[in-house]
C-alpha cells in the first residue's frame, strides 16, 4: 500500500511540468475587427519585443497630444477586446497604443506565457513608442487588464518611463491565483507547492516578487486600482488589499458596482473617473 501511494506521489510530480504548460496554456483569440470600427484613426504597427519576436499592435495618433496611454490586455485575450475601455481616452485627446502580448491576437508566438512575460512586451513596447514617435512620449500612462493590470504594476516598478498606472481588475497574488486555479483537482498541499515552484523556476521569478501586492509598495508613480465588486474571477478583496499596500502619493482605488471581471461596459462608463486622474497625474511639460 505504501509503495503504491509513494508511486503515485512520483508519478504525479513527473507530470507536473506537461500539466503545467498545458493547463496554463494561453488561449489565442485573434482580431476581427480594429478602432476604424470605432470611428477612429490607426496605424497598425509591428514592435520588436525579446527573444527575437514581434508584437501586433494599434497607434491611435491624436493631433498635437504629447501624451499617450499604452493599453494592455488580459491572459487570453488582446487588444481588439480593450477597445471599449481605449475609445473615451482616445477622444479626449490621448495617443493610445494598443499591443497584443506574445501569444495573444496576432502576436509572435513564444514558449509560454507569464505575467513577467507582460511586462517585458510593455516595456519593449514602452521603448519602441519613445524611439519613433518621441513626440508624442512626454508623458507615459499605462492602463492594464488582469493579468495586464499585475504586468503593468510590475513594470512600474523598474521602469521610470512610466507616469501614471491605471489597474483594471489586478489579483493579489498569483500564488493564491495558482492554488485556486488546482483546487477542483483536490491536490495535496505539498503537490501544490511543488506547481508554484516550478512555474517560479520557468518564468524566472518569484511570485513574491511579481504579486501586485507586493509590487505596489515600490511603485513611485500615481496609480489607479478599478475593481467591479463582483468580479467572481477575481474577488474585490484583492484591489482593497493591493490599495491597502499602496505607497505612492495619487494613489486612489475605484470599486464599480455590479461590474464583473470582463464588465468593459460598465467600466467604460465610468471613464470619466480614468480621465480625470490621468488628467491630474500624466500632464506633458
Amino acid at each position: 500500500m505504501l509503495a503504491t501511494s509513494g508511486l503515485l506521489i512520483v508519478l504525479v510530480i513527473a507530470l507536473i511540468p506537461a500539466g503545467v504548460h498545458l493547463g496554463f496554456r494561453a488561449p489565442r483569440l485573434r482580431e476581427t475587427g480594429s478602432p476604424g470600427d470605432y470611428g477612429l484613426a490607426f496605424e497598425a504597427v509591428r514592435i520588436p519585443t525579446v527573444r527575437g519576436r514581434h508584437l501586433f499592435g494599434w497607434l491611435l495618433p491624436a493631433l498635437h497630444a504629447r501624451r499617450t496611454v499604452v493599453v494592455l490586455h488580459g491572459w487570453g485575450s488582446n487588444a481588439e477586446l480593450m477597445l471599449p475601455i481605449a475609445e473615451p481616452l482616445a477622444r479626449a485627446g490621448f495617443n493610445l497604443l494598443l499591443f497584443d502580448a506574445r501569444n495573444h491576437g496576432t502576436s509572435d508566438g513564444d514558449s509560454f506565457s507569464s505575467l513577467p512575460r507582460f511586462a517585458e512586451d510593455l516595456g519593449m513596447s514602452i521603448a519602441w513608442l519613445k524611439r519613433h514617435h518621441s513626440q508624442r512620449a512626454e508623458c507615459i500612462a499605462v492602463l492594464g487588464h488582469s493579468v495586464g493590470a499585475g504586468a503593468a504594476l510590475f513594470e512600474a516598478t523598474r521602469n521610470r518611463d512610466i507616469g501614471a498606472v491605471i489597474s483594471v481588475a489586478a489579483f493579489a497574488h498569483p500564488a493564491e491565483v495558482t492554488a485556486g486555479y488546482l483546487r477542483p483537482l483536490h491536490l495535496p498541499h505539498a503537490i501544490i507547492r511543488l506547481v508554484i515552484l516550478y512555474v517560479e523556476w520557468i518564468i524566472g521569478q518569484r511570485f513574491e516578487t511579481i504579486a501586485p501586492v507586493n509590487s505596489v509598495r515600490r511603485i513611485p508613480c500615481p496609480i489607479l486600482l478599478v475593481h467591479g465588486t463582483d468580479d467572481r474571477t477575481v474577488s474585490i478583496t484583492d484591489a482593497r488589499r493591493i490599495f491597502a499596500n499602496c505607497r505612492a502619493s495619487g494613489a486612489r482605488l475605484l470599486e464599480i458596482d455590479g461590474a464583473g471581471h470582463d464588465s468593459v461596459d460598465k467600466i467604460e462608463a465610468h471613464a470619466g473617473e480614468m480621465l480625470a486622474f490621468l488628467g491630474q497625474h500624466c500632464t506633458s511639460p
